[in-house]
């Protein structure tokens, strides 16, 4: 089994700042890449940042620019920076891991989300 914790969540003014960060524990033999994703109620899940074992990074058109994702490989950590903050980054976000477990088979998990809002 494996868990993800998050962490970093919060209200925030426009223009604002606020760090996510995922710790990932359990059953894993080797991490392939983790990342955030957010969701808005009624909207699908929709990629915001992710970076791999090598530190390949990704991010959504959105974000580019204002979001930097990075990762501590020791500590199975992701971390989610998020400056410039816009009215429209309000939603909850996921911690994503994608691994392999000890027969070394693909697996995803997901944390439970932490509520970003940002007042405009």
């Amino acid at each position: 089994q494996v868990q993800l914790v998050e962490s970093g969540g919060g209200l925030v003014q426009a223009g604002g700042s606020l760090r996510l960060s995922c710790a990932a524990s359990g059953r894993i033999a080797r991490i392939n890449r983790m990342g955030w994703y957010r969701q808005v109620l009624g909207k699908q899940r929709e990629l915001v940042a992710i970076i791999s074992s090598v530190g390949t990074t990704d991010y959504a058109d959105s974000v580019k620019g204002r979001f930097t994702i990075s990762r501590d490989n020791a500590e199975n950590t992701v971390l989610l920076q998020m400056n410039s903050l816009r009215f429209e980054d309000t939603a909850v976000y996921y911690c994503h891991l994608d691994y392999d477990d000890y027969r070394l088979t693909g697996r995803w998990a997901w944390g439970r989300g932490t509520q970003v809002t940002v007042s405009s």
